[in-house]
Protein backbone atom coordinates (compact mmCIF):
# COMPACT_ATOMS: atom_id res chain seq x y z
CA UNK A 1 0.00 0.00 0.00
CA UNK A 2 1.36 3.41 -1.18
CA UNK A 3 1.94 5.78 2.21
CA UNK A 4 0.28 9.02 1.99
CA UNK A 5 1.67 12.07 1.51
CA UNK A 6 1.18 14.48 5.29
CA UNK A 7 -1.13 16.73 3.01
CA UNK A 8 -3.65 14.03 1.99
CA UNK A 9 -4.05 12.88 5.51
CA UNK A 10 -4.15 16.98 6.92
CA UNK A 11 -5.45 18.41 3.14
CA UNK A 12 -5.48 21.79 5.46
CA UNK A 13 -1.52 21.82 5.49
CA UNK A 14 -1.37 22.21 1.51
CA UNK A 15 -1.51 25.57 0.77
CA UNK A 16 1.39 25.95 3.54
CA UNK A 17 3.28 23.17 1.83
CA UNK A 18 2.85 25.23 -1.79
CA UNK A 19 3.62 28.31 -0.34
CA UNK A 20 6.40 26.81 1.62
CA UNK A 21 8.02 25.10 -1.81
CA UNK A 22 7.69 27.74 -3.74
CA UNK A 23 9.83 29.95 -1.72
CA UNK A 24 12.56 27.56 -1.58
CA UNK A 25 12.17 26.85 -5.10
CA UNK A 26 12.97 30.66 -6.50
CA UNK A 27 15.12 30.87 -3.01
CA UNK A 28 17.47 28.45 -4.41
CA UNK A 29 17.60 29.58 -8.36
CA UNK A 30 18.29 33.32 -6.56
CA UNK A 31 21.49 31.82 -4.65
CA UNK A 32 22.69 28.62 -7.38
CA UNK A 33 25.59 31.14 -9.11
CA UNK A 34 23.41 31.52 -12.41
CA UNK A 35 22.63 34.75 -14.72
CA UNK A 36 19.17 33.67 -15.98
CA UNK A 37 17.64 35.18 -18.97
CA UNK A 38 15.77 38.67 -18.05
CA UNK A 39 16.23 41.19 -20.91
CA UNK A 40 13.75 41.67 -23.59
CA UNK A 41 14.70 43.05 -27.23
CA UNK A 42 11.89 43.87 -29.18
CA UNK A 43 13.79 43.94 -32.30
CA UNK A 44 14.19 40.67 -34.07
CA UNK A 45 17.72 38.91 -34.33
CA UNK A 46 18.37 38.15 -38.15
CA UNK A 47 18.87 34.60 -37.81
CA UNK A 48 15.82 31.97 -38.07
CA UNK A 49 17.85 28.66 -35.84
CA UNK A 50 14.16 27.05 -35.70
CA UNK A 51 10.31 27.60 -35.59
CA UNK A 52 7.43 25.39 -34.92
CA UNK A 53 3.62 25.85 -34.13
CA UNK A 54 1.28 23.95 -32.43
CA UNK A 55 -2.81 23.75 -32.31
CA UNK A 56 -4.12 25.10 -28.55
CA UNK A 57 -7.47 23.68 -28.55
CA UNK A 58 -7.87 19.66 -28.42
CA UNK A 59 -11.21 18.93 -29.11
CA UNK A 60 -10.61 15.08 -28.22
CA UNK A 61 -9.81 15.86 -24.38
CA UNK A 62 -12.91 13.90 -23.11
CA UNK A 63 -13.61 16.94 -20.92
CA UNK A 64 -15.68 20.05 -20.96
CA UNK A 65 -14.44 22.47 -24.13
CA UNK A 66 -14.13 25.34 -21.81
CA UNK A 67 -11.22 24.29 -20.45
CA UNK A 68 -9.20 24.25 -23.73
CA UNK A 69 -10.58 28.24 -24.17
CA UNK A 70 -9.28 28.54 -20.60
CA UNK A 71 -6.28 27.42 -21.33
CA UNK A 72 -5.72 29.35 -25.13
CA UNK A 73 -6.09 32.61 -22.33
CA UNK A 74 -3.70 31.04 -20.54
CA UNK A 75 -1.17 30.63 -22.74
CA UNK A 76 -1.47 34.41 -24.18
CA UNK A 77 -0.75 35.42 -20.85
CA UNK A 78 2.50 33.28 -20.00
CA UNK A 79 3.54 34.01 -23.51
CA UNK A 80 3.88 37.62 -23.66
CA UNK A 81 6.20 37.28 -20.18
CA UNK A 82 8.48 35.10 -22.72
CA UNK A 83 8.03 36.60 -26.34
CA UNK A 84 11.43 38.65 -27.33
CA UNK A 85 13.87 37.43 -24.57
CA UNK A 86 17.42 37.15 -25.18
CA UNK A 87 19.24 34.15 -23.93
CA UNK A 88 22.71 35.89 -23.62
CA UNK A 89 26.10 33.56 -23.92
CA UNK A 90 26.73 32.08 -20.38
CA UNK A 91 22.72 32.43 -19.11
CA UNK A 92 20.24 30.05 -17.84
CA UNK A 93 16.32 30.52 -19.35
CA UNK A 94 13.76 29.25 -16.47
CA UNK A 95 10.43 29.24 -17.51
CA UNK A 96 9.17 29.92 -14.26
CA UNK A 97 11.19 32.72 -13.27
CA UNK A 98 9.92 34.29 -16.87
CA UNK A 99 6.25 33.16 -16.19
CA UNK A 100 5.68 33.42 -12.92
CA UNK A 101 3.97 36.82 -12.87
CA UNK A 102 2.18 36.31 -15.92
CA UNK A 103 -1.11 36.80 -14.38
CA UNK A 104 -0.08 40.00 -11.88
CA UNK A 105 -2.46 42.07 -14.39
CA UNK A 106 -5.38 39.56 -15.52
CA UNK A 107 -5.89 36.57 -13.83
CA UNK A 108 -5.45 33.12 -15.23
CA UNK A 109 -8.30 31.02 -15.43
CA UNK A 110 -9.17 27.46 -14.48
CA UNK A 111 -7.13 24.89 -17.31
CA UNK A 112 -6.70 21.02 -17.24
CA UNK A 113 -4.06 19.64 -15.07
CA UNK A 114 -3.18 16.38 -13.71
CA UNK A 115 -3.47 16.22 -10.08
CA UNK A 116 -3.39 12.74 -7.91
CA UNK A 117 -3.55 10.53 -10.88
CA UNK A 118 -6.63 12.47 -11.79
CA UNK A 119 -7.63 15.04 -14.73
CA UNK A 120 -9.15 18.56 -12.77
CA UNK A 121 -9.98 21.97 -13.67
CA UNK A 122 -7.21 24.16 -11.91
CA UNK A 123 -6.44 28.07 -11.71
CA UNK A 124 -3.48 28.47 -14.27
CA UNK A 125 -3.75 24.75 -16.17
CA UNK A 126 -2.55 24.35 -19.46
CA UNK A 127 0.80 26.10 -19.56
CA UNK A 128 2.58 22.33 -20.23
CA UNK A 129 1.64 23.28 -23.94
CA UNK A 130 4.08 26.21 -23.65
CA UNK A 131 6.66 24.28 -21.91
CA UNK A 132 6.12 21.70 -24.42
CA UNK A 133 6.42 24.28 -27.90
CA UNK A 134 9.70 25.51 -25.62
CA UNK A 135 11.32 22.30 -25.25
CA UNK A 136 10.67 21.18 -28.68
CA UNK A 137 12.31 24.66 -30.21
CA UNK A 138 15.16 23.96 -27.41
CA UNK A 139 16.04 20.30 -28.95
CA UNK A 140 16.76 22.13 -32.44
CA UNK A 141 19.34 24.66 -31.37
CA UNK A 142 22.90 24.44 -29.38
CA UNK A 143 21.44 25.53 -26.12
CA UNK A 144 21.69 23.01 -23.77
CA UNK A 145 19.06 21.26 -21.86
CA UNK A 146 19.66 21.57 -18.26
CA UNK A 147 16.48 20.54 -16.38
CA UNK A 148 13.22 18.92 -17.93
CA UNK A 149 10.43 16.30 -17.20
CA UNK A 150 8.29 14.85 -19.45
CA UNK A 151 4.66 14.11 -17.98
CA UNK A 152 4.09 10.45 -15.48
CA UNK A 153 0.75 10.09 -17.93
CA UNK A 154 -0.67 10.94 -21.22
CA UNK A 155 -3.98 11.67 -20.05
CA UNK A 156 -5.47 11.82 -23.67
CA UNK A 157 -3.91 11.69 -27.56
CA UNK A 158 -2.00 14.66 -28.58
CA UNK A 159 -2.54 17.14 -31.11
CA UNK A 160 0.71 17.31 -32.37
CA UNK A 161 0.87 14.01 -34.28
CA UNK A 162 4.03 14.71 -36.27
CA UNK A 163 6.17 15.16 -33.52
CA UNK A 164 8.54 12.56 -32.19
CA UNK A 165 6.91 10.40 -28.44
CA UNK A 166 8.63 11.41 -25.78
CA UNK A 167 9.63 15.09 -26.27
CA UNK A 168 6.89 16.63 -24.26
CA UNK A 169 8.27 18.88 -20.88
CA UNK A 170 5.40 19.47 -18.08
CA UNK A 171 6.16 21.66 -15.48
CA UNK A 172 4.89 22.53 -11.61
CA UNK A 173 5.69 25.81 -9.83
CA UNK A 174 7.72 24.92 -6.73
CA UNK A 175 8.44 21.44 -8.07
CA UNK A 176 9.47 20.94 -11.82
CA UNK A 177 10.73 23.59 -13.63
CA UNK A 178 12.29 24.22 -18.08
CA UNK A 179 15.76 24.99 -17.90
CA UNK A 180 18.49 25.66 -20.34
CA UNK A 181 21.69 26.96 -20.83
CA UNK A 182 23.46 28.72 -23.42
CA UNK A 183 27.22 27.31 -23.33
CA UNK A 184 27.75 29.39 -26.95
CA UNK A 185 29.33 32.37 -27.96
CA UNK A 186 25.91 33.83 -29.85
CA UNK A 187 23.18 35.64 -28.28
CA UNK A 188 19.78 33.52 -28.68
CA UNK A 189 16.04 34.75 -28.88
CA UNK A 190 12.55 33.61 -28.58
CA UNK A 191 9.53 35.07 -30.01
CA UNK A 192 6.22 33.37 -29.34
CA UNK A 193 3.19 34.56 -30.87
CA UNK A 194 -0.80 33.56 -31.38
CA UNK A 195 -3.65 33.41 -33.88
CA UNK A 196 -6.74 32.69 -32.99
CA UNK A 197 -6.30 28.85 -32.91
CA UNK A 198 -2.14 27.96 -32.75
CA UNK A 199 0.49 29.19 -30.88
CA UNK A 200 3.65 30.03 -32.95
CA UNK A 201 7.57 29.81 -31.47
CA UNK A 202 10.74 30.55 -33.35
CA UNK A 203 14.21 30.74 -31.92
CA UNK A 204 16.52 33.56 -33.91
CA UNK A 205 19.78 34.16 -33.37
CA UNK A 206 22.66 36.44 -34.44
CA UNK A 207 24.51 34.25 -36.02
CA UNK A 208 23.53 32.09 -39.24
CA UNK A 209 23.21 28.41 -37.87
CA UNK A 210 25.66 25.73 -38.50
CA UNK A 211 23.39 22.58 -38.11
CA UNK A 212 19.93 21.06 -39.32
CA UNK A 213 18.91 19.40 -35.93
CA UNK A 214 16.24 16.07 -36.59
CA UNK A 215 14.73 15.17 -33.12
CA UNK A 216 13.56 11.69 -34.08
CA UNK A 217 12.76 8.03 -31.67
CA UNK A 218 15.11 5.00 -32.45
CA UNK A 219 12.63 2.99 -30.79
CA UNK A 220 9.35 2.90 -29.21
CA UNK A 221 7.07 0.16 -27.88
CA UNK A 222 4.28 -0.79 -25.35
CA UNK A 223 4.10 -2.94 -22.89
CA UNK A 224 1.93 -3.77 -20.15
CA UNK A 225 2.84 -3.88 -16.14
CA UNK A 226 0.69 -3.90 -13.12
CA UNK A 227 -2.57 -3.49 -15.01
CA UNK A 228 -0.89 -0.31 -16.17
CA UNK A 229 0.19 0.52 -20.09
CA UNK A 230 3.33 2.06 -20.65
CA UNK A 231 5.37 3.65 -23.43
CA UNK A 232 8.97 3.41 -24.00
CA UNK A 233 10.66 5.65 -26.31
CA UNK A 234 14.38 6.09 -27.59
CA UNK A 235 14.88 10.07 -28.13
CA UNK A 236 17.46 11.07 -30.45
CA UNK A 237 19.31 13.57 -32.69
CA UNK A 238 20.64 13.58 -36.09
CA UNK A 239 22.95 16.90 -36.63
CA UNK A 240 23.78 18.02 -40.15
CA UNK A 241 26.03 20.36 -41.21
CA UNK A 242 24.85 22.93 -43.34
CA UNK A 243 28.26 23.71 -45.59
CA UNK A 244 29.90 19.54 -45.38
CA UNK A 245 26.51 17.84 -45.19
CA UNK A 246 28.11 15.97 -42.37
CA UNK A 247 25.64 14.26 -40.30
CA UNK A 248 26.46 13.48 -36.19
CA UNK A 249 23.87 11.03 -34.51
CA UNK A 250 23.34 10.68 -31.38
CA UNK A 251 21.42 9.40 -28.16
CA UNK A 252 19.67 12.53 -25.94
CA UNK A 253 17.37 10.58 -23.23
CA UNK A 254 14.74 7.59 -22.97
CA UNK A 255 11.39 8.46 -21.90
CA UNK A 256 8.69 6.55 -20.41
CA UNK A 257 5.41 7.24 -19.14
CA UNK A 258 2.13 5.35 -18.51
CA UNK A 259 -0.96 5.69 -21.48
CA UNK A 260 -4.06 7.05 -19.93
CA UNK A 261 -6.40 6.51 -22.88
CA UNK A 262 -7.16 3.46 -25.46
CA UNK A 263 -4.68 2.60 -27.83
CA UNK A 264 -5.63 1.72 -31.23
CA UNK A 265 -6.29 -2.00 -32.03
CA UNK A 266 -3.37 -2.64 -34.46
CA UNK A 267 -1.27 -1.20 -30.92
CA UNK A 268 1.16 -4.13 -29.99
CA UNK A 269 1.45 -4.15 -26.43
CA UNK A 270 4.09 -6.26 -25.04
CA UNK A 271 3.61 -8.13 -21.14
CA UNK A 272 5.76 -6.71 -18.87
CA UNK A 273 9.17 -4.83 -19.00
Amino acid sequence: MTRKRLTQVFPWLLPLRIWQRKKCFYWKMKTDGNKYADDILEAALPYEVFSTSALMVNENSGHDIVYQYNKVHNLKLAGKTINHLLIEPGQTFSFWIRVRHADEKEPYKEGLVLVNDKIIGEYGGGLCQLSNLLFWMFLHTPLSIVERHGHAIESFPTTTHDLPYGTDATINEGWLDLKVKNNTEHFFQIEITFDEKNIYGSILSDARPGYQYEIYNRDVHYYRKNNAIYQASSVDCRKTHFVTGETLDHHLYDSVCEIGYELPENINIEEGE
